[in-house]
């Protein structure tokens, strides 16, 4: 099933290329939807994996379902996959966004270059996940980039190459320290293996504080966290719909993925050194990014700085090294993909109708487009963390995890945090008033095609589940954040 989940995106593309044009649309969604199939069944792998710690002494539990096979045994490298309770909710929602992509691409008018590319795209996002060899992680983070350009420069607004060379300046210059990162522990340990490796084995203080200096910037740029999140609002105002909501969905998250499973879990003397820096930026983030978007005058742009705010509570929660803390960026993730992918989603669906995002030219959409008007005021809500809602848990919990942590300095940054939620509520009502009330100024047809409810229904079925079953997400993972942290 690991292996089926990647190998069946990086075959549908390569059909994509060799096979008639006119049937692009229907191969690209179901390629999509057939690599669901090994993503569902992966949760019933749980009991085929050991559930008694690795054999090395490492304090991370065994995953649900390992696959470790000799890759390039002259250097000791291992094609090693595995699922737990940490990167199951990513996988699942990776497979799920790329569907409605795809779906909504070939409803669009399927371009299979552009089908081909998301699949290759699900591919990298995926393997980046399950990925448990730091070299094998490095190189699944490193296939998504060249894809995630030629979908911003190729099929972006006009300024879209400007903004796609940006994107990859930035991800190169992460990139460099990512590779720094893993040769210093590979290296230094003699082994790449993130089982063997979690909880610091084999690593002295010095190496441990190096590495994670790296790892944390490279995973920064990736997020993006704040001050590196300037390549980001460029990237998702010119890229077209789906590549916004992939990047906002699922890519942000390998960088805050990344921080847990390999920052925190590889050097955690690094993390507990940093930790009171990560917490400040994490702030940082959440009142500026906060600020910025008080200050936005076109759609995208605001839902894009949004996720600055909103990654910085996840930093906030990783930040205080607790299980509340880490299980809060966890589900953070997670609610940051399915409100921010809706609103993407929402968002396109504006702009190609009113043929503009300029917030001034927009107006009175609920007596235009009542319907519309709902969903973006529920996925606006939902963003700001409205209770009961996906993006409640994350905010509020990363915020007491830092009161948890104790000490002035923590429970600061806990009242900051809590004020710039605050914000998020004040630019998110800013942002309903200018688009959904006052007089119309550009009117927005009504129907909502089928297609468009395809793509937006499972997100926001999910945002209200998971806002009134946290457990969805948070199920299983005690046991692997217990192994991280400890």
């Amino acid at each position: 099933m690991l292996v089926a989940a990647l190998a069946l995106p990086a075959l549908g593309a390569a059909a994509l290329a060799l096979l008639p044009a006119r049937i692009a649309g229907v191969l690209g969604t179901a390629v999509a939807a057939v690599t669901l199939v090994p993503i569902v069944v992966l949760p019933f792998a749980r009991g085929v994996a050991p559930s008694t710690p690795a054999p090395t002494g490492s304090a991370l539990i065994r995953p649900w379902a390992e696959l470790d096979v000799s890759w390039v045994p002259a250097l000791h490298l291992d094609f090693h996959l595995g699922v737990d309770g940490v990167s199951y909710p990513l996988v699942a929602l990776t497979g799920l966004l790329t569907l409605l992509c795809c779906a909504y691409t070939a409803w669009k008018g399927a371009d299979r270059t552009l089908l081909a590319l998301l699949l290759v795209l699900e591919a990298g996002i995926l393997g980046t996940f399950l990925a448990l060899d730091l070299v094998l992680f490095f190189l699944f983070f490193e296939v998504v980039l060249l894809p995630m350009y030629a979908v911003i420069a190729g099929w972006g607004g006009d300024q879209r190459r400007a903004a796609a060379r940006k994107f990859v300046l930035y991800t190169l210059f992460g990139s460099v320290l990512l590779l720094l990162g893993v040769i210093t522990v590979t290296v230094t340990a003699g082994t790449g293996d993130l089982v063997a490796l979690t909880g610091g084995a084999g690593l002295g203080r010095d190496t441990q504080y190096a590495a994670f200096a790296l790892l944390a910037v490279a995973f920064a740029v990736k997020a993006p966290l704040w001050p590196l999140h300037t390549w980001l609002p460029d990237a998702h105002t010119q890229a077209p719909t789906v590549g916004s909501v992939i990047l906002a969905g699922v890519l942000l998250k390998m960088g805050t993925y990344g921080l847990i499973r390999v920052g925190v879990g590889v050097a955690p003397l690094g993390a507990r050194w940093a930790a009171p820096v990560l917490g400040i930026l994490a702030v940082a983030a959440v009142l500026a990014g906060a600020l910025i978007c008080l200050r936005q005058t076109e759609l995208k742009r605001l839902i894009a700085y949004s996720s600055v705010g909103h990654m910085g509570f996840v930093l906030l929660g990783i930040a205080t090294l607790t299980a509340t803390g880490i299980q809060a960026a966890l589900i953070g993730n997670v609610a940051h993909g399915l409100i921010t992918g809706l609103l993407f989603f929402l968002a396109g669906a504006i702009k190609d109708r009113a043929h503009t995002g300029e917030l001034a030219d927009l107006g009175g959409l609920r007596e235009t487009a009542p319907r519309l008007a709902g969903i973006l005021g529920f996925a606006a809500i939902a963003s700001l963390g409205l209770p009961g809602l996906a993006g409640f848990w994350g905010e509020a919990f990363a915020v007491i995890a830092a009161v948890g942590r104790g000490g002035g300095l923590w429970t600061t940054l806990a009242v900051l945090a809590a004020i710039g939620g605050a914000l998020t509520a004040a630019y998110f009502l800013r942002l309903l008033r200018k688009v959904t009330h006052g007089p119309v100024r550009t009117p927005v047809p009504a129907g909502i095609a089928g297609a468009e409810w395809l793509a937006w229904s499972p997100l926001v079925a999910l945002t209200l589940a998971v806002g009134l079953v946290p457990a969805l997400v948070l199920a299983a993972t005690s046991l692997p954040v217990e192994g991280l942290i400890r």
